[in-house]
């Protein structure tokens, strides 16, 4: 695999295929961790960790893994690392720990992580699979970050514990305004995404696996060998 292929495992999980404002994944720990920005960079930390640890052991593993136990297996390794995240973050970070709470030992069961196991590692390489996995962590904690960061700010007046704004916009902080919040960032991540894209195609038929049945595109084909005609 060339360079630029390396380059775009790892860069596609950080915008064109954002895990949570592209692919809607791991919604439940986004909206309940990120309250404040600390919390939402301890998440992301440790769910990146995890991601690129498991993809790397289950690649190694992909072709010793029955596929009928696959599934299993996966998530066996997964709460594997898992429990040393944790322990780790309970080690060096219990102030982490303490804010996360349940939210960390259930990276195990995280739609992302998952996922990524079934959909990439467990067909690709190592390297590959660990660019992948870490560009999906870091897509990951960006994402929580900007959520953090402005429902801290907002909602507290506060950043990383620092006052900042004399004002608190308490919904902010609450589930509905994460719901805000997150709708608002999907909606810029879809923007970015249109913009960066695809290239515009000639006819809305073209590339579609109905086009040869589709009474509209036989119109344009029609109406096009009738403008061909009249030159």
């Amino acid at each position: 695999m060339e360079k630029r292929s390396y380059l775009k495992e790892f860069t596609k999980g950080i915008i064109k295929e954002n895990p949570v404002l592209c692919l809607v994944l791991g919604t439940c720990p986004t909206l309940a961790v990120t309250t404040s920005a600390s919390n939402a960079i301890g998440m992301g930390v440790a769910a990146t960790a995890v991601l690129v640890c498991s993809n790397a052991v289950i690649s190694l593993l992909r072709k010793f893994i029955p596929d009928k136990v696959r599934i299993p297996a996966y998530i066996t390794i997964i709460a594997g690392f898992v429990s040393v995240v944790q322990m780790l973050v309970k080690a060096f970070a219990p102030a982490i720990n303490d804010s996360l709470g349940i939210y960390l030992p259930l990276i195990v069961v995280n739609c992302i992580i998952l996922g990524r196991a079934e959909m990439f590692a467990g067909k690709n390489p190592v390297l590959p699979s660990i660019l992948d996995g870490l560009g999906m962590g870091v897509g990951f904690t960006a994402a929580l970050l900007c959520m953090g960061i402005i429902r801290e700010l907002l909602g507290s007046g506060t950043l990383f514990g620092v006052q900042l704004l004399p004002v608190q916009i308490l919904i902010f902080i609450l589930p509905p305004g994460g719901f805000f919040v997150f709708g608002m960032l999907i909606m810029i991540a879809n923007k970015l995404n249109s913009r960066s894209g695809k290239k515009v195609k000639d006819t809305p038929c073209d590339g579609c696996p109905m086009a040869e049945n589709c009474s509209e595109k036989l119109c344009q084909e029609n109406g096009k060998e009738a403008a061909e005609n009249a030159d």
